[in-house]
This record gives C-alpha cells, sequence and structure tokens, in this order.
C-alpha cells in the first residue's frame, strides 16, 4: 500500500485540523475539510486559513484534484468554493448529503429554491467506491452515526475520518444532531476497526484532553481499538449507546453550527442575495 504525504494545517479557533494529501511521485493532490475562518459577531468571512493551505499546494508544486468534506460540518464553514477557484479540483461529499440537506432545508424553511439532490457538489460518493490521488488508491467508507452523511476516506494508509472518533484519550464524535445515532456511529467505528493496526488515522478536530499539553492529530487504528476512552475493543454497543446518549445531554449546541450547517449544505456557497444585494443567514427559534 502506497503511503501519501500529509500535511495538517490546525485552527484552534475552531479546533479543526485541515488536510493536503498527495502522492509524491505524480504531485497529484486532495484537500480535506478546509475552513473558512468566520466571526460570528460581524458577520465576516476571511481566508486567512484557506490561503496558507494555498500557498503550501503551490509552492510544494501539487496538483488539486479533491476538495473534500467529510460531512456537512457543524462548527466551522468550508472554504470548499474558494479553493477550487483558486486551485481548480472537484468538490466531493458523501452521496447522502441529499438526507441532510433535507432536514435541515426544512429547519432552515429554504423553499423549493434549494435542492436537496446533492447537486451543489462536483460528485457525491458512494459507499466503497474507489478513486486514485495520482497513483495511490483511496475509497470511501460510509461512516454514518454522527451525520447520516459522514463518509471516511482512506487513501493509501492514511484514513481521514472526519468528527466519527478522536485521539483516544477524548473518545468518539456526539450523536444528538438531527439525523445522528449511538448504535450506527459504533457500527461505523468497527468497520473502520476491521482496517490493518498501522492504518494511520488522521483526525478533523483536537480539543486536547484534560492532561494533555499538546495538540495532536494523529494516531492509528490499533491505538484506537487498545486505548479509545468511549469504544475500545471490550466495549459492548449497549454500553457504548448508553454512555453517548447520557454524555450528549450535557453537551450545548456548536457555536458555528447555524451559519456552519446553512453554509456547508451548500457546498460553501453563501445563501441567495436577496433584493437589497446581501446575504444573510437564519437563526431558527428554538428549532435545535
Amino acid at each position: 500500500m502506497r503511503k501519501p504525504d500529509v500535511k495538517g494545517f490546525f485552527d484552534e479557533a475552531t479546533n479543526t485540523i485541515s488536510y493536503v494529501v498527495w502522492d509524491k511521485a505524480t504531485k497529484q493532490a486532495a484537500i480535506v475539510d478546509s475552513l473558512l475562518d468566520f466571526d460570528q459577531a460581524s458577520g465576516r468571512t476571511k481566508t486567512d486559513s484557506a490561503d496558507v493551505m494555498i500557498a503550501f499546494v503551490k509552492e510544494a508544486g501539487l496538483t488539486v484534484d479533491w476538495i473534500i468534506d467529510t460531512h456537512v460540518h457543524a462548527d466551522h464553514l468550508t472554504a470548499a468554493p474558494y479553493i477550487k477557484s483558486q486551485l481548480g479540483g472537484r468538490t466531493g461529499i458523501g452521496e447522502h448529503i441529499a438526507t441532510v440537506q433535507k432536514v435541515f432545508g426544512e429547519i432552515f424553511n429554504e423553499g423549493q429554491e434549494f435542492h436537496t439532490d446533492g447537486s451543489q457538489f462536483d460528485h457525491l460518493f458512494k459507499d466503497g467506491e474507489t478513486y486514485k490521488i495520482g497513483n495511490i488508491d483511496a475509497r470511501a467508507i460510509h461512516t454514518p452515526g454522527h451525520t447520516p452523511a459522514c463518509m471516511s476516506h482512506l487513501i493509501g494508509d492514511a484514513l481521514f475520518v472526519g468528527d466519527t472518533i478522536f485521539m483516544p484519550d477524548f473518545g468518539t464524535a456526539r450523536c444528538d444532531f438531527p439525523g445522528g445515532d449511538a448504535g450506527t456511529l459504533y457500527d461505523s467505528i468497527q468497520k473502520l476497526f476491521a482496517l490493518p493496526g498501522d492504518t494511520r488515522v488522521f483526525l478533523c478536530h483536537d480539543y486536547k484532553a484534560p492532561g494533555r499539553d499538546e495538540y495532536v492529530w494523529e494516531t492509528t487504528i490499533a491505538e484506537e481499538k487498545a486505548h479509545n476512552k468511549h469504544v475500545h475493543t471490550g466495549i459492548s454497543k449497549e454500553e457504548f449507546v448508553k454512555m453517548r446518549i447520557e454524555r450528549d445531554a450535557t453537551l450545548a449546541m456548536p457555536k458555528l453550527i447555524l451559519p456552519s450547517v446553512q453554509i456547508n449544505m451548500r457546498a460553501g456557497e453563501m445563501p441567495p442575495a436577496e433584493e437589497n444585494g446581501k446575504r444573510y443567514m437564519k437563526i431558527p427559534i428554538n428549532a435545535l
């Protein structure tokens, strides 16, 4: 199995890690879970984080084939359209994005002009679909539970899991968003645990678990199976579901969930301008 090169870019404001992953031989690359800077108080966006990634891609002489989001993020805005405008490539997400669009399209009362078929993205990955980054084989793996549309991507020996699991000392993703399900997440994690133990695992978030001084976002399947505090080998599905339901009941909504979902379900495009030429985000009252 060929090993891609991987470079992570950490955003402390949202605890998000975005990635450039590439085939050293061909210099073909993918960008995974990009980030658009957003200040909620002012409603302003910036491209500083995306520009750092873009500069790296250009300096390394890479060609971007794919701009992938592992799911509709609830904690940051994707920079996929901006990166595509600067570097080219195709945007992609899991085919079950349609389910998320239907649920949140109703919550935000988007109307018939908002398409709920995933057509805002260039490509919808199916479970088990194979593709390539240069000469490196890649595969999409449907891993729902956190959301219905979560998709992990195995690129060579590197697995990009989105929010499915975190570092072993922090555990697993919440399952209380619309369409989430703890039992489904457990089953998805078992699919990942069936991969070789030395598979490198790259996380979309790290929150620096208590007792740890540094942010970390790379581990292995073997480490997760042995030490993940929520779902290590020996934890039953029933135990996991009970823990997850009880824990999720204590969690507040992510600070950026309302702007993030509105934008990310549109593949990163802003809502249509109104008659005054300005674009607006909605805040549904008592909906979540």
